[in-house]
């Protein structure tokens, strides 16, 4: 839902060093379709790899999954003349996912990803394979890749192999809008199919590529829905007349979390110039909902950068195995395509980011409830005749709820495979996948309380609203009208959660209130 959002706003191509990226980079290339090259640095090391690969190939050096089987057959040798059947006996055995596919612009990142770690060269594959994943991805072929069947160890086997596919002319891709085969594909592109030969089967699919990819487009979004959560919850204090002690740099300053800092201060921003706020005088404080928006609002600022810093550790990552380092003239075995890192930083994102979500709630009941806000029952006149945004708060209320269910951590929900060799797993693409719907439902919650703090600020008084709450005020009366009487509402619901999804809601904003940090 949130893949509107949009990244950096060039098309300058992305030169691939195996380092350096930052999410906005990955956002870059998933969703503005920016194209990529190899370094010339990334190519040598690249063949500087395969190179100790094709000596250990000749000395028939038992290496793991060049000479022997994988997983529980780790101890079949394999001969050298049927190492390359190996390889292709891999892709087509592990491309076992199921379910709907992957949105393109998370396969889009996948291959980002894939090409990155390989750029490292620690994985023993051709230049040339590297070189035709490259020309995949900027030619926009998409391989189709069912979303559920990763286990997050060893990587993300089951839907890396359906990338992998495509890359050999099998399986299915997205090519001009419709979905083909992956020969129609490459054949369209004019690319010819490549024939994985020793270790390139087991680098394309040992990684976390699929969750790293899922979680950093959820992450980018969440920092989105963040800011809109702010000047949503400004606009709910102005509408209920809140006291502006809870934001008062004083109390931060005795607690230092940065992000509490961060969200009182942008708070006060986005509120300059209010007349409405702290102007019920007989009000000492406010409710836990109004009150601790520096509190729970900071927290989750606090968890996504902890979140951040996993993600752009993992984008920069090598997953693979085993791994070779020609300047030791060693090949390791280990555990890198363990997805653990990700998959609890996943979960912790979700629980932030529902937090956004209940808080948010809690103060949509308090705007239409006339007990709490002092305001017309449901946000409208002739209450009875006009039931208003009643059902637009059960709306959010269900999401909230909703979200709960997905905020269970898949993290420490383990389960053994590859008859117990592989004995503990990550889940780390199921937890990405929750993370990534925590989001989506928490944009639309972020918008009902657009809508709703917008229809009381209007009983209020909207002339006399802060800088950052008025521009946000603009933008949505330009899209949606004040509701003077029931009509059918989810349209006006739609409108205000696409302002939150699509970005435009912090831009306009932004434009008028810095509110970087």
């Amino acid at each position: 839902m949130m893949g509107s959002v949009k990244g950096i706003k060039n098309s300058k191509p992305l030169t691939i060093n195996g380092g350096g990226f930052t999410v906005q980079d990955v956002v870059h290339v998933a969703r503005d379709k920016a194209r990529v090259n190899m370094s010339t640095e990334a190519l040598e090391r690249v063949e500087r790899s395969r190179a100790m690969l094709e000596k250990l190939v000749e000395e028939d050096a038992v290496v793991y999954g060049i000479t022997t089987g994988f997983g529980r057959f780790s101890d079949v040798n394999i001969s050298r003349k049927d190492a390359i059947q190996l390889q292709k006996n891999l892709i087509a055995s592990h491309a076992a996912a199921v379910g709907e596919p992957l949105p393109e612009e998370v396969v889009r990142a996948s291959l980002l990803l894939r090409l990155n770690a390989l750029a490292r060269g620690y994985s023993g594959v051709r230049p040339l394979l590297v070189e035709h994943l490259a020309e995949v991805l900027n030619k926009d072929i998409v391989p189709v890749i069912p979303e559920q069947g990763s286990l997050g160890a060893s990587g993300d086997l089951a839907p890396l192999s359906h990338l992998a596919l495509v890359l050999t002319g099998q399986g299915e891709a997205f090519y001009n809008g419709e979905r083909v085969t992956g020969a129609e594909a490459l054949a369209a592109a004019g690319i010819e199919p490549v024939t994985l030969v020793e270790k390139e089967g087991l680098a394309l699919i040992n990684g976390t590529q699929i969750m790293t990819a899922i979680g950093t487009l959820a992450y980018h979004d969440a920092v989105n829905v963040l800011k809109a959560a702010l000047i949503t919850a400004a606009l709910t204090l102005e509408a209920q007349l809140a006291v502006p002690d809870a934001f008062d740099p004083l109390i931060a300053s005795v607690r230092t979390y940065s992000g509490h800092e961060y969200t009182s201060d942008a708070i006060l921003r986005l509120l300059e110039g209010s007349s409405l706020i702290g102007s019920d005088r007989r009000k000492v404080q406010d409710a836990y909902s109004l009150r601790c928006v520096p509190q729970v609002h900071g927290a989750t600022t606090n968890a996504l950068d902890y979140v951040n810093s996993i993600l752009e550790v993992e984008i920069n990552s090598v997953n693979d195995n085993p791994m070779l380092f020609p300047e030791e003239n060693r090949v390791l075995s280990g555990g890198n395509f363990h997805g653990q890192p990700v998959a609890q930083a996943m979960d912790f994102m979700a629980i932030a980011v529902a937090e956004l979500a209940n808080i948010s709630e809690r103060r949509i009941e308090r705007l239409v409830n006339p007990a709490l806000s002092g305001l017309p029952p449901f946000l409208v006149k002739d209450g009875g005749l006009n039931s208003g945004m009643m059902i637009a708060q059960y709306t959010a209320a269900s999401l909230v709820s909703e979200n709960k269910v997905y905020c269970h951590p898949a993290s420490v929900d383990s389960i053994p495979s590859s008859a117990n060799q592989e004995d503990h797993v990550s889940m780390g693409t199921t937890s990405a996948r929750k993370a990534r719907t925590v989001v989506d439902n928490t944009a639309r919650v972020i918008g009902i309380e657009l809508l709703t703090a917008a229809q009381a600020v209007d009983f209020r008084g909207a002339e006399n609203m802060g800088r950052g709450t008025a521009a946000a005020y603009r933008l949505l009366r330009d899209k949606v009208d004040f509701l003077e009487k029931d009509q059918i509402i989810y349209p006006m619901i739609e409108k205000a959660i696409d302002l939150v999804c699509s970005g435009q809601l912090v831009e306009a904003v932004e434009s008028e209130v810095d509110l970087s940090r």
